[in-house]
């Protein structure tokens, strides 16, 4: 039985609230005829050309990213601009866009940050800032370890589950500092730092921690911090939401995961402890 883009949108909303969104984000539909039939989807964290290319390549007629192609307004999608030239790509191919981005984060049970707590086999979890009106739903989310395990152990543990990247994994705080209460956040989590130490967590694992916050939390008696790449935190989502997009349509889709790793660091150089000479 064909199943329309219509249909997908549908079941895909039904799981990523729009309602759950920013209200600067862009999520939804991008391109696509709601009308066309959908017989294979791919699912991916960025929409850049690569992405699109191996969605073309795969015959996806449905390519569902987690960050937006477009966050600020635009007045044109000239096939000379680089990201109007990924939506000619498109819908030449016949496939469609679709965007689930925060409220893919605070989407209860399926979304990005659950996703990211079970693959660090956290248990009782639950948002660490909820959302009104669900107290399943909300970003972030804190949970326990099984056993307590020391700093350095859990930051290994990190390094083990989440997709492998240039940058790795780097740690804030005494490595054999007990943990056993773990708060998380995919993507630039940051600003989640005051609920996680509120919360009790021995650690925060996110993204893009800048200098000087994590130098003024190290002066204050709270969570040690884990700083991955934004990518990995966010891809674990991939299958889970293939996996519940294939369940909700009884198997009538084919569903994938793409396997291009777009973190944008391509490289990286370690340093010896004598290098640079201080003092």
């Amino acid at each position: 039985m064909t199943v329309t883009l219509g249909e997908v949108v549908a079941a895909l909303e039904a799981r990523y609230d729009p309602a759950l969104a920013e209200p600067w984000d862009a999520v939804g539909l991008v391109c696509g005829d709601r009308d066309d039939p959908v017989e294979r989807v791919l699912f991916a964290v960025d929409p850049v050309a690569a992405v699109v290319d191996e969605a073309v390549a795969a015959g996806s007629t449905l390519l569902v990213t987690h960050h937006p192609l477009f966050l600020t307004g635009v007045h044109g999608v000239p096939a000379d601009d680089p990201k109007g030239r990924l939506v000619h790509r498109l819908v030449r191919a016949g496939s469609g866009l679709f965007v689930a981005h925060t409220n893919a984060d605070r989407a209860p049970g399926c979304g990005v940050n659950d996703a990211l707590a079970d693959v660090l086999g956290l248990v009782d979890v639950v948002p660490l800032q909820p959302t009104g009106g669900d107290p399943a739903a909300g970003l972030g989310r804190i949970g326990r370890l099984p056993s307590p395990v020391t700093l350095r152990e859990f930051a290994a543990v990190a390094a083990t589950a989440l997709p492998a990247t240039e940058g790795g994994v780097r740690v804030a705080g005494d490595p054999d500092r007990v943990v056993a209460t773990v708060a998380v956040c995919g993507g630039s989590g940051g600003s989640l730092l005051p609920e996680a130490a509120a919360a009790g967590a021995d650690v925060l694992l996110t993204s893009d921690l800048k200098h000087h916050p994590v130098s003024e939390a190290g002066e204050v008696p709270g969570p040690a911090l884990v700083d991955v790449a934004h990518w990995a935190t966010e891809w674990p989502w991939l299958p889970v939401a293939a996996r519940v997009l294939a369940a909700d349509l009884a198997g009538r889709v084919a569903v994938g995961v793409s396997r291009e790793r777009t973190d944008p660091w391509t490289a990286h150089v370690a340093q010896t402890a004598a290098s640079p000479r201080v003092g």
